[in-house]
């Protein structure tokens, strides 16, 4: 002590003044703050002798109340402000930028899940995208920017990141962003189809047309069953071909099988229309299919079978041919007229929706037994017309059938053991087993033991279960038997009765694709890509799959794309 002061640096300090430091080295105390804190001017009120110097007035403990200041703005208390500040969160450096980058992100991502809405809307209307003047003063843009600005205009939080509120680099409305975007849902819409094939086997639906721009375009449907026991026809590729040979089809669906691990194995039918000028190609792409894989049984088209004959028919028979001379004059004369047109279309549109959307053979649920029993009742019909005295009827009735005659007659024949009408009243189980020889990679040696086992116990449950009484098909059959859990019952017979749904009945489908062709790929849409055209038409003809789709997938496919320099990094 000297005169009662302290000769050395005091503990208390420290608890009364938390900016204080001392040094062992130079036995002198220091200000925190101001030594990092401090404006780089000397003579700052004693700054120097705690920052620089270092004090060690021990006798004269005032000076740490004077360092301090009694004014807010004090030296002492402008360097603590600056230290409480980069110490609070959210006030540094890196906190600001990462702070605009989130801003940044979620900006980025309105404007993609803004454009994504659009081209989802484009899509399932089959409407085209781009404008013919898309420039800044353009009156009309096209419909894809036109319907961005639409959504903009009802949103303000989106109008503040769209148009000339986005970056230049960044404004998610260029033409390849639309393009990926709708190869987004196409991508995401052929894989849901492929999950519910879940590895199981199908029947392959071909089809060929040329489109607007005289391109052939190659239509791929796909027919099976699903977990429910519903039979579905899904429309995977239209593939643009350089050539109708059996070998460029070959290789193009091999091509496309291998892109979404498909396999040649997994076919058990095959269905092409048979049109004079590709039946020729479509006979040896069967061929070739069939070269690996002998359980591919190929049907003709019936639809396409029923009405060439039904057409040579009416050709053989006056009655018919004056109907259709009378159809003819009365197209004539009411074409030549707006008001009589309209007054046949006004009075006979519904009827001819109805009767258009109830053709029994066109059904994508449509199965082979009922497809069957309508070509029996017809040729039972010309028989009896033939047995009336209609003698030219008979050459045609041949030819009729040997056209039935292109898939194994007797694999038709053991099929009709499965109706389920009356009882099951059809049921052979010889007939069944017969049918099960006839897919030798379904049903080995051991399982055909089994499933001959399980037929008889099959047959005596189903007649014993009142559900299953009044059943007309077998479409229906399979539909109960997985709501009643019994196909885990009877595995080996759902099975086959599975095989028996694929065989495939018309190429209706595939017509419905090229009907989609023909709104996507317009005459003013002529330059369309094939890429796109064939994004555009799988999402028009699966609108229920298009709508399914969470936004979020499509986002997170479209930042997986090769080219991500523009598509942000979230």
């Amino acid at each position: 002590m000297i005169a009662g002061f302290p000769r050395r640096c005091q503990h208390e300090w420290f608890t009364k003044y938390g900016w204080l430091e001392y040094s062992e080295k130079m036995d002198r105390c220091f200000c925190l703050y101001c030594y990092l804190f401090r404006d780089c001017n000397k003579g700052q009120g004693g700054n120097d002798a705690f920052v620089i110097d270092g004090w060690d007035g021990w006798n004269k403990s005032d000076r740490l109340r004077d360092h301090v200041g009694s004014k807010c703005n004090s030296f002492h208390n402008t360097a603590v402000k600056r230290c409480d500040n980069l110490l609070k969160p959210g006030q540094s450096i890196g906190d600001a930028l990462n702070k605009q980058s989130d801003i940044t992100k979620e900006q980025h991502l309105l404007r993609l899940k803004t454009s994504i809405k659009a081209v989802r809307y484009l899509l399932h209307q089959g409407l085209a995208f781009r404008g013919h003047d898309e420039s800044v003063d353009s009156t009309n843009k096209g419909n894809f920017r036109e319907l961005v600005q639409l959504l903009a205009d009802e949103n303000d939080k989106v109008k503040k990141v769209v148009g000339s509120n986005a970056p230049k680099n960044n404004k998610m409305i260029a033409p390849e962003i639309q393009r990926d975007i709708a190869n987004c849902f196409a991508e995401i819409i052929v894989k849901s189809i492929i999950e519910e094939i879940d590895g199981d086997v199908f029947c392959l639906l071909v089809d060929e047309s040329a489109d607007v721009s005289g391109k052939e375009q190659m239509a791929v449907v796909l027919r099976y069953v699903d977990k429910l026991g519903v039979i579905k026809e899904r429309l995977i590729a239209v593939v643009h071909v350089q050539e109708t040979s059996a070998s460029c089809l070959k290789s193009n669906i091999d091509n496309l099988f291998a892109k979404y691990g498909l396999s040649i194995k997994q076919i058990r039918g095959q269905g092409y229309d048979g049109a004079s000028n590709m039946r020729g190609e479509f006979n040896r792409l069967r061929a070739l299919i069939e070269r690996e894989n002998s359980s591919a049984y190929y049907i003709h088209c019936f639809a396409h079978q029923l009405q060439l004959v039904i057409v040579a028919v009416a050709k053989k028979n006056d009655d018919a041919s004056d109907f259709f001379d009378m159809i003819s004059l009365l197209l004539s004369v009411a074409g030549a007229s707006c008001k009589r047109k309209d007054i046949i279309r006004e009075s006979q549109q519904e009827r001819v929706r109805k009767a258009i959307g109830t053709v029994s053979l066109q059904r994508k649920d449509k199965d082979i037994l009922e497809a069957m029993l309508e070509v029996k009742l017809t040729k039972q019909k010309f028989q009896q017309i033939r047995d009336d005295g209609w003698d030219c009827l008979l050459q045609i009735l041949i030819e009729f059938s040997d056209r039935f005659n292109e898939v194994n007659s007797q694999l038709l024949t053991h099929i009709a053991a499965f109706n389920p009408k009356n009882s099951f009243e059809a049921f052979k189980s010889e007939s069944l087993m017969e049918l099960a020889k006839s897919y030798p990679d379904d049903f080995n040696s051991t399982q055909l033991k089994d499933l001959d086992r399980e037929l008889n116990i099959y047959i005596d449950n189903m007649r014993a279960d009142e559900r299953f009484a009044d059943l007309n098909t077998i479409s229906e059959l399979a539909r109960l038997m997985v709501g009643t859990k019994k196909h885990l019952a009877f595995p080996l017979v759902y099975r086959l009765l599975k095989l028996v749904l694929v065989l495939p009945i018309a190429t209706a489908s595939v017509e419905r694709c090229f009907s989609a062709m023909k709104i996507v790929k317009t005459i003013l849409r002529n330059r369309i890509g094939d890429g796109f055209m064939n994004d555009c038409i799988i999402c028009f003809v699966e609108p229920e799959f298009l709508y399914a789709i969470p936004i979020e997938d499509v986002i997170v496919r479209f930042h997986k794309m090769e080219d991500r320099s523009r598509r942000g990094k979230l």
